[in-house]
């Protein structure tokens, strides 16, 4: 009978009055013991403000039924269909959306709708694929932030690639601290294309030069990247350095001369197709046939050969670095050594020669700047006892 008299009412009623309404009525719905008649009546009733020409009617319903799993699911997908204003309670909230619900909600909604489904609680994988192969940038930002959503390795990449070359979206990635390696790289390789564009809209470089710096600059990272990688990480981070093209003897030999045995292991062992332990004793033979085809085999130019020969007699006999830090830098030494032994062999070719140079220029800047790092860090520490024994 109440059921009954709240339907006569509320045809005449004022918005406002029939939105309170209507709040109370979703509310008995959801937790009084309503007879299985007055329940029915109810939800007829629920039913017949859809199509309220009030969003505030529709919108007091929503609020009511988002975060509840007992809400009547007709009356949720229909909420789920209406203008954002109504939406996005249920959209957000709603435990009774299924992911094919959310899927063509993300590829059908308007960039506030798919802002709103980013940010769920617990976002399944396939939902956030969604995102990240239609979503708004300002989705995929809510996406990038949002600590409870399952990405698959794939949904990320695809970011970067719609949307790397935002400064938002690429801050927000690099400062989660589980992305995958791979990915990383890709999106400092959009960084490093976005400089590289601006300096020569600029005119500041020539397009050849800002190439030049940005592929040294992608080459630093990728070994910089491989002395935090290990096991499965590690072998992604390769396989995608010679899918995107990046595997190349200069990236190789950097990383030889800068002791990351480990990258550079990986690396023939990915481009010759060999099982790593095979690999290990071709490379135990430095001055023999069997480097030469090792080489050959990864595809390697044979103009580098020298190069690598001499950077290998090098690691044998100076060793190898112990820090993280330390495999990820040039190291002089090496660098020396080995362009000092290329530059007395009338057969190595000048783009070798001029390669090492550059290498060995990098390295004594490196060095430099951290020898001044430590001595000014020593200043610091002894300045605060200069600063007591004066007291």
């Amino acid at each position: 009978m109440i059921v009954r008299q709240f339907i006569s009412w509320v045809r005449t009623a004022p918005a406002g009055e029939r939105a309170e309404a209507t709040r109370s009525l979703a509310r008995a719905w959801l937790i009084s013991d309503l007879s299985e008649d007055d329940r029915a009546a109810a939800e007829g009733a629920l039913l017949m403000l859809l199509d309220d020409a009030s969003p505030l009617v529709r919108r007091a319903m929503a609020e009511v039924f988002a975060g509840s799993a007992r809400a009547p699911a007709t009356i949720v997908r229909a909420l789920s269909l209406d203008q954002p204003s109504v939406a996005l309670p249920i959209l957000e909230h709603s435990p009774l959306l299924i992911d094919a619900d959310l899927v063509d909600l993300v590829a059908t909604g308007n960039s506030e709708t798919q802002c709103v489904i980013a940010r769920r609680v617990n976002l399944p994988a396939p939902v956030g694929a969604a995102i990240a192969e239609v979503g708004s940038p300002a989705a995929a930002l809510e996406l990038i932030e949002n600590p409870h959503a399952v990405l698959a390795p794939f949904s990320w990449d695809r970011i970067v690639e719609r949307h790397g070359h935002l400064a938002a979206i690429r801050e927000s990635m690099l400062a989660l601290s589980d992305l995958p390696p791979a990915t990383r790289l890709s999106l400092i390789a959009k960084l490093s294309e976005t400089l590289a564009q601006f300096v020569v809209a600029r005119r500041w470089l020539s397009a050849d030069r800002a190439g030049q710096i940005a592929g040294e600059a992608r080459e630093r990272s990728a070994v910089n990247l491989a002395t935090r990688t290990r096991g499965d990480e590690m072998d992604q981070l390769v396989r995608h350095l010679r899918a995107t093209g990046q595997l190349t003897a200069g990236l190789i030999l950097r990383a030889l001369l800068s002791g990351n045995l480990d990258l550079f292991d990986r690396a023939l062992v990915e481009l010759s197709g060999l099982p790593s332990h095979r690999v290990a004793g071709l490379l135990s033979d430095r001055g023999g046939s069997s480097l030469v085809a090792l080489l050959t085999r990864a595809g390697l130019p044979p103009s580098t050969f020298p190069a690598f020969r001499a950077a290998l007699d090098a690691t044998g006999d100076i060793g190898f670095v112990g820090t993280v830090d330390g495999a990820a830098r040039l190291r002089r030494r090496m660098v020396e050594r080995v362009l000092a032994r290329c530059e007395a062999d009338p057969d190595v070719s000048e783009p070798l020669l001029i390669l090492l140079r550059r290498f060995a220029t990098e390295s004594a800047r490196e060095e430099a700047r951290v020898f001044c790092d430590q001595l000014v860090a020593e200043i610091v520490e002894i300045a605060p006892e200069h600063q007591r024994i004066a007291a």
